[in-house]
C-alpha cells in the first residue's frame, strides 16, 4: 500500500524525522491561504499523487503547468491551484493516461545547500533492510546506479536494534558533510531507519533529502509502501489509503481475496500459486504473446472466486484469450473445473479460451472439460498452454 507525500510527512513528522512545514489543500483558496499561513516570501505548491516524477510532468488540461511549483505570493498559489486540481497530470511514472489531481500540499521554501538521496528497502540477499544513500539528490536512483554506481553508498542495518551511530557517522562521513550536518544525521538516520522498521515498510524513498544552509538535513519528499501482509498491525495507516488512485480491477481482486497484478499484455492468466503464475507469464512471452495480467486465485479457490476473477479479466478490453494454468495440490482439478465450468456460464466467454490442468484427479477434471461441451482449448503441459494461446490470437 503506498500513501501520498503529505501523509507520508505526517507519519516522519510523528516519528521524530525532521520535515518542513506544510499545509493541505484541496482548492485555490485553500492553497492561497495555506501560503499566508506558512508566512514566508516563498512556497511550494506539490501535486499529491502516487507518482515520482512531479515537478517535470505537466497537466493534459494545462501543457505549461507543471506538478510542482515554486510561487512568492498567495495569488500564484491560488492561480497555480487552480491549473492542477481535478486536472491530469502525466509523469514518467504515470504512462500516457496520468492521474487526477486532486490533493495538494502547500509546503514551506527552504534554502537549501545540497541535495541528497535516501532509500530503505529490505535486501533479500543481506536478509535484513538496508539504507542506502547518494549525493545525487533529485535524480533517478536508477539512472545514477546505471552510470554512477561509485555514488551510491549503502549500509544493512538490524531491524531490531536499528541503525547504530556509528552507521550514521559513517554514511555522513562518506558523503562529505561537515561537523553539524553529522550530528544532523546521527540523529535522523537511526530515526528514519527506526520508522521503516515500526511502520513494517517494504520501502521509504526521500529525494530529494536535503541539508539546509545550517546543515540541518530534512525530508523534502517522501514516498513511503507498506507491506500489505503488516497493515493489519496498523490501523492508522489503513486509514490513509486512497482507493483514488490504485487501480479499480486491482481493488476489487483484493476484496475477492485475490493477488491481481494488471499490465499491458492482451493475454489474461488465471492460476493457482504465485509461481505458477510467474513462470506462465515468463512461458507466454518466449512463445511471443504478452500478458494481460498477475492473478493467483490461490490454493484454495472457490467458485464464487473463480467467476470473479474471469470477470476482472475480461473487464479489461486488452483481452483477446485467456489462459487457466492451474495445479491440483490442495485444490483437486476436478473442482476447479468444476468452478471454471459454473463460471464460464455466468460470465460467458467471448475469446479463446486454453485450459492446463495438472494434479489430482487430473483426468476426471480433463473428460469433465471433454464432455462439457464448451469451446476451450485443452493443453497437455505449460509450454502447450502457452503456444496454444499465443496461436489463438492469430500470431
Amino acid at each position: 500500500m503506498k500513501i501520498h507525500e503529505y501523509q507520508a510527512k505526517q507519519l516522519f513528522r510523528a516519528a521524530g524525522v525532521a520535515v518542513p512545514q506544510g499545509i493541505v489543500a484541496k482548492t485555490p483558496e485553500e492553497a492561497a491561504a495555506a501560503f499566508t499561513t506558512l508566512g514566508g516570501p516563498i512556497a511550494v505548491v506539490k501535486s499529491q499523487i502516487h507518482a515520482g516524477g512531479r515537478g517535470k510532468g505537466t497537466f493534459k488540461e494545462v501543457p505549461a503547468q507543471r506538478g510542482v511549483v515554486l510561487v512568492k505570493s498567495a495569488e500564484e498559489a491560488a492561480q497555480n491551484a487552480k491549473n492542477m486540481l481535478g486536472n491530469t497530470l502525466v509523469t514518467i511514472q504515470t504512462g500516457d493516461e496520468g492521474k487526477q489531481v486532486n490533493t495538494l500540499f502547500v509546503e514551506q521554501g527552504l534554502k537549501i545547500a545540497r541535495e541528497l538521496y535516501l532509500g530503505i528497502v529490505v535486501d533479500r540477499e543481506v536478509g535484513g533492510p538496508v539504507l542506502i544513500m547518494s549525493s545525487e539528490g533529485g535524480m533517478e536512483i536508477e539512472e545514477v546506479a546505471k552510470h554512477s554506481p561509485e555514488k551510491i553508498i549503502a549500509e544493512p542495518f538490524d531491524a531490531v536494534a536499528g541503525l547504530y551511530p556509528y552507521q550514521a557517522r559513517k554514511m555522513a562521513y562518506a558523503l562529505g558533510f561537515d561537523a553539524t550536518a553529522v550530528r544532523s544525521a546521527e540523529k535522523f538516520l537511526p530515526q528514519i531507519c527506526k520508522f521503516f522498521v515500526n511502520y513494517d515498510c517494504s520501502m521509504v524513498e526521500i529525494n530529494p533529502l536535503i541539508l539546509t544552509e545550517d546543515s540541518q538535513l530534512l525530508a523534502l519528499d517522501g514516498k513511503v509502501t507498506f507491506d500489505d501482509n503488516a497493515l493489519f498491525r496498523h490501523k492508522d495507516v489503513v486509514a490513509l489509503r486512497d482507493l483514488n488512485e490504485e487501480d479499480p480491477s486491482e481493488v476489487r481482486a483484493a476484496d475477492t481475496g485475490l493477488s491481481y497484478v494488471k499490465l499491458n499484455g492482451n493475454i489474461g492468466c488465471l492460476v493457482n500459486g504465485a509461481g505458477l503464475a510467474m513462470s506462465t507469464m515468463d512461458l507466454i512471452k518466449i512463445h511471443g504473446g504478452e500478458p494481460a495480467n498477475f492473478l493467483d486465485v490461490g490454493g484454495g479457490a472457490n467458485e464464487d472466486q473463480v467467476t470473479e476473477a474471469f470477470r476482472i479479466i475480461l473487464a479489461d478490453k486488452n483481452v483477446k484469450a485467456v489462459l487457466v494454468n492451474i495445479f491440483g495440490g490442495i485444490m483437486k482439478c476436478d473442482i476447479i473445473v468444476s468452478a471454471l465450468l459454473n463460471a464460464y456460464e455466468k460470465v460467458g466467454f467471448n475469446v479463446p479460451l486454453v485450459v492446463r490442468l495438472e494434479g489430482t484427479n487430473v483426468e476426471i477434471a480433463r473428460e469433465m472439460l471433454k464432455a462439457s461441451g464448451r469451446d476451450i482449448i485443452s493443453a497437455t503441459d505449460l509450454t502447450d498452454a502457452a503456444q496454444k494461446v499465443v496461436k489463438s490470437l492469430g500470431a
